[in-house]
């Protein structure tokens, strides 16, 4: 299905050899859109793809998509062609071959390895019961629309239970980093998350796993993506530390909301976004970035917002 076959992913070395590749880009600016293909673009997923395609052109640098389709049941067969195509339709196309993450789990599976084989990593047993029952059982229930965080149940071994799940060994320092947006952010992940999984109980990699190690093969120096990912930046950057790759500059989009005032969604019912106009669709998210693009044809109108984000974004690297 890809035009990227597994020999990219061995492009990128694990561990300090990876950070010294890495090391190597510089200065130069590699940005990257990375959906998910459980169903079309919709509104708010353009304000990001747009948001990180006017970064890149801003500063010259080259722009990666990446269809992020490692949680496999939750994929819709051919929608990653019909993402490539609506970007396409609005101007937004690669400047390399798209790379597909189920092609790429032994990469994935090197780097856990390489955790596991430092102690960084452990094998889990608990179900989500069994986390619930013991944060009960501590006197930390999980609130309603809470985190569960994991308790670090299984830290200090199995105990004769069969492995389920494997989780990052999280450690209690604070992690700090500035958003080019949102300004400064910390948050505590032993306290806030806990051990979180990278490899799921029915064997699928998890995002957080797959997307640092991507980000870490492809180079990417910038990633600009939507506000209601920024929780997990602190959690990739632990996992970055942890595998010998750089921190990528951050800059989170704003949100848009559907009509019950939460994210616009594919669960709470956004609409597929309509490519047949457009310029249209491109004016709409440029508006939740803030910016007012005044253009008929959709190369100049590129050039025009391009300009605008420059103006207010490329200085602050």
């Amino acid at each position: 299905m890809s035009d990227a076959g597994p020999s990219q992913g061995a492009k990128a070395p694990l561990g300090g050899s990876a950070a010294h590749e890495m090391a190597s880009v510089g200065a130069t600016y590699i940005g990257r859109f990375a959906p998910s293909p459980t169903g079309p673009l919709h509104a708010g997923s353009l304000v990001a793809a747009l948001a990180s395609w006017l970064d890149v052109r801003a500063n010259r640098g080259r722009w990666l998509v990446r269809i992020e389709d490692v949680d496999t049941p939750r994929c819709v067969p051919g929608v990653d062609r019909l993402i490539l195509r609506q970007l396409s339709d609005c101007g937004l196309s690669p400047d390399e071959p798209p790379l597909w993450q189920s092609q790429r789990t032994d990469l994935y599976q090197q780097a856990l390895d390489a955790l596991v084989a430092r102690n960084q990593a452990y094998p889990c047993a608990c179900t989500r019961s069994d986390i619930e029952a013991e944060l009960q059982r501590l006197g930390r229930p999980k609130s309603r629309h809470g985190e569960l965080v994991y308790p670090g149940t299984c830290r200090a071994g199995l105990h004769g239970r069969a492995a389920r799940a494997w989780r990052l060994r999280t450690d209690p320092q604070p992690v700090s980093w500035t958003d080019r947006r949102l300004g400064p952010q910390v948050q505590d992940v032993e306290q806030e998350v806990g051990d979180f999984v990278l490899k799921r109980a029915d064997g699928l990699f998890a995002y957080q796993l797959a997307v640092v190690v991507d980000d870490g093969a492809q180079g990417i120096t910038h990633i600009v993506r939507g506000e209601d990912l920024a929780d997990n930046t602190a959690r990739q950057i632990l996992l970055q530390r942890a595998l010998g790759l750089p921190t990528p500059h951050y800059l989170h989009t704003p949100l848009v909301l559907g009509a019950n005032g939460e994210k616009l969604s594919k669960q709470n019912g956004a609409q597929a976004l309509d490519t047949r106009e457009p310029l249209a669709a491109l004016n709409a998210a440029a508006a939740v970035l803030g910016l007012q693009v005044q253009a008929s044809l959709l190369a100049d109108w590129l050039a025009q917002a391009t300009r605008q984000w420059a103006a207010t974004w490329r200085g602050d690297r």
